[in-house]
C-alpha cells in the first residue's frame, strides 16, 4: 500500500467523521502529498515520527493549512 492509497481508504472511511480530527501515522511523510489530502478532508493536526530528509515539505504544507505537526521521533512498526 501506498501513503496516499492508504490515507485515501482511511478517509474516506472516516467520511464526516474527517474534519476536525487528528490524522496519525507510523511512518513518517516523505512528500507533502498525504499533507493536502489531509488537508482537503478537513484534518486539523497530524501526528507522526518525522526523519525523512523532506521533512521540511510536509511542515510547509501543514503550516499552509493550518494544520499543527506534531513529530514523536518514533517508529513504532518494524519491517
Amino acid at each position: 500500500m501506498n501513503r496516499v492509497g492508504a490515507a485515501e481508504i482511511a478517509l474516506r472511511q472516516a467520511k464526516g467523521k474527517a474534519r476536525g480530527a487528528v490524522l496519525a501515522s507510523d511512518a513518517f511523510f516523505p512528500m507533502d502529498d498525504t499533507v493536502e489530502l489531509a488537508a482537503q478532508a478537513g484534518i486539523t493536526a497530524i501526528i507522526q515520527p518525522g526523519g525523512s530528509i523532506r521533512d521540511k515539505d510536509s511542515i510547509a504544507k501543514a503550516d499552509e493549512h493550518g494544520i499543527a505537526m506534531v513529530f514523536t521521533g518514533v517508529r513504532h512498526f518494524r519491517h
